[in-house]
């Protein structure tokens, strides 16, 4: 299968197309405008490692640092978790080497424990699979199978530091790998120096981040969505059955029917059941024609609102594209 849809990256010593990780940042500069050093070789923050191309180090030979290294990396926040949709290009199925791999679209849990890499210089600024642009100094990954974007726990098994990372890169394609970090992922995990180490990734599903959301004060990124006023792009339509569950109790009997394996639609999660219901209403007027039941459920003291069952991710994904047009929010696809 061609790779063209995407930019392949392979850290072995043979030359394939490159990939890398997430949105670039500037590096730190001086009054004069120049870029500040790296802090001095052998500091607490960047261990002393032999230049990138030197065939030395624990990393790949033709890969390893910058020449230039932002100070603070340390202190860099974790990535940021949002629930973002899926790249069209980046989660197709792929060959490397002979190898089929067939990326991660759905929402089950995923953990693995494996040797975890970084990479750095040599593909510093060239593009990843999700069309952005790897920035070694940013707290992304790379990894075989996961959705693309997606973000992901890492945890050093040696030590027990811990990050949150972007995923949105492909690889590593090699047999011994697992994930590959960016530079300051790596640094803070404590391996920088090593170049690899025993680490263990857990995805992150859309429901652990509502939860970080949640502890944030913050709902997910679909609720904020909604506008303020009154839809009148729509026709008024014929009201949808709709169901509002609080507390384990449903008043309707469609609520307390199982819920329906399928591809649904979700717009949010609330922490207060109130603005759940409200924006459920207004869905079902302004765009109740196109939209299944509507259903507002609790979970992990949060009010999610659903619509579905969908019988197709491409049903759904359709239904959600109709939606956003005409009513201006941004509703996400969920397996159940």
């Amino acid at each position: 299968m061609q790779l063209n849809f995407f930019t392949s990256r392979i850290l072995v010593l043979l030359p394939i197309l490159a990939l890398a990780a997430c949105s670039s940042v500037p590096l730190e500069t001086s009054s004069s405008g120049k870029p500040k050093p790296a802090a001095r070789s052998g500091s607490a923050e960047h261990p002393t490692l032999p230049p990138a191309g030197s065939g030395r180090g624990g990393y790949y030979k033709d890969d390893g640092p910058g020449d230039v290294t932002p100070e603070g990396l340390l202190e860099l926040p974790d990535a940021d978790p949002r629930i973002e949709p899926y790249s069209k290009s980046g989660n197709k199925p792929y060959v490397v080497f002979g190898k089929q791999y067939v990326p991660i679209t759905n929402d089950r849990p995923f953990k693995q424990t494996g040797r975890g890499s970084w990479y750095g210089k040599k593909f510093h600024g060239q593009k990843t699979s999700s069309g952005e642009r790897y920035d070694m100094y940013k707290m992304s990954a790379a990894h075989p199978t996961l959705p693309i974007p997606s973000y992901a726990r890492v945890t050093n098994v040696s030590n027990g530091n811990q990050v949150i990372v972007r995923v949105n890169d492909r690889g590593p394609f090699h047999s011994s790998r697992v994930i590959d970090l960016s530079y300051t992922a790596a640094l803070k995990l404590g391996y920088i120096g090593h170049g690899s180490a025993d680490l263990q990734v857990e995805r992150l599903l859309p429901a652990d981040i509502e939860q970080i959301l949640a502890k944030k004060g913050n709902v997910s990124t679909s609720a904020v969505a909604m506008p303020v006023t009154e839809s009148t792009q729509l026709a008024p339509a014929a009201m949808q059955p709709v169901a509002f569950v609080s507390n384990g109790n449903a008043s309707s009997d469609a609520a307390e029917r199982p819920v329906a394996s399928g591809f649904y639609l979700q717009f949010g999660a609330y922490s207060q059941a109130a603005n759940a219901e409200s924006i459920r209403t207004r869905l079902a007027q302004d765009a109740g024609n196109v939209l299944p039941q509507l259903t507002v459920e609790p979970s992990n003291n949060l009010y999610r609102l659903y619509s579905g069952p969908f019988a197709t991710r491409e049903t759904a994904a359709a239904a959600a594209a109709q939606v956003q047009g005409t009513v201006g929010v941004k509703p996400f696809v969920v397996q159940r």
